[in-house]
């Protein structure tokens, strides 16, 4: 009885390979993609069958999130010393001076964040951690030290270009170096740190009314994670993405392997050699964020960010 069905079975069969179907350059790609992925999974390497483990990239987050850590501290530190500061150094009553302390920071941020991108491309993720740390530890040394208005500023701009390249070098690491099925709370460290830094800079600025110069203490505080930030970075692993974009593909493994662990060292390469050869980005000059689309967008996000801040 079974007889006629492998007959009817072998005829399909035959009938099935003898008969040609013309593939479109896409579904031919997809083929290759499957036959890949087919022979990483026979080598265990199917990252839906076995997660790599958190832990492996914990402590490389961390050490990144210092930097929105950083950031938020900063932007407070002044908050409760400033009346303190002004008295100290000779510009008590003058709105003007209190306000340039306050808010120089934010202007090193801006010039900072400008040339964050440049810095994390031309030197690598680690490599702009490390000088983002440098002028923050110098300009907090500075600040600390100030005996006038003008080395209150300058220390203060230092440190807001160093907190400019600091975070959006944070997110671009964040997600380069964490494994897809946690990349989300990874990515939320980011913005936990900043709050835990503004939290921190008002908390260490209780003691001001009672301790005199104790302003100064606030500011020498902000170099020690700074300087962590410096040294530990130097012990974590470099981003994979970028080390494959500048040719070093055994460095990029290296590095997948302390992140990941050694056995999705392939399969890694392998998805992120299909994402270099879908990369069609599309690449934005200066100049036009100031007409067409990108300045539109651009118009629009800073309106909506204005209305929030009224708000």
């Amino acid at each position: 009885m079974l007889q006629p069905l492998r007959t009817a079975c072998c005829i399909f069969g035959m009938w099935g390979n003898s008969t040609y179907k013309r593939t479109s350059s896409r579904d031919y790609t997809n083929v290759v993609d499957v036959e890949d992925n087919s022979a990483l999974v026979q080598n265990n390497e199917d990252p839906e069958a076995s997660n790599p483990s958190w832990r492996l990239s914990l402590p490389h987050i961390l050490v990144a999130t210092i930097s929105s850590f950083l950031f938020g501290y900063h932007i407070g530190v002044v908050n409760e010393p400033l009346e303190s500061i002004s008295s100290d150094l000779g510009f008590n009553g003058n709105t003007l001076a209190e306000g340039l302390v306050v808010s120089t920071c934010l202007g090193g941020a801006l010039i900072g964040s400008l040339f964050s991108g440049w810095i994390a491309d031309g030197f690598g993720r680690r490599r702009a951690f490390q000088l983002c740390a440098l002028p923050m530890v110098i300009g907090a040394s500075i600040s600390a030290t100030a005996t006038n208005l003008a080395a209150m500023l300058f220390g203060r701009l230092l440190v807001g270009m160093g907190i400019g390249v600091g975070p959006p070098v944070a997110s671009l690491y964040v997600t380069e170096v964490s494994p897809a099925f946690i990349r989300g709370t990874y990515g939320s460290f980011i913005q936990i740190g900043n709050c835990i830094g503004l939290m921190g800079a008002l908390f260490i600025g209780i003691p001001v009314r009672e301790i005199a110069g104790w302003w100064r203490i606030c500011f020498w505080v902000s170099a020690i994670p700074a300087g962590i930030l410096a040294l530990a970075m130097g012990f974590c692993a470099e981003s994979p993405h970028w080390l494959y974009k500048q040719g070093r593909s055994a460095e990029a493994e290296i590095e997948f392997e302390k992140l990941l662990g050694k056995g999705l060292v392939k399969f890694a390469m392998h998805e992120l050699s299909k994402l270099d050869r879908g990369d069609d980005t599309d690449t934005v000059k200066l100049s036009e964020l100031f007409y067409g689309r990108h300045f539109r967008a651009l118009w629009y996000k800073c309106c909506v960010l204005f209305l929030f801040n009224c708000i």
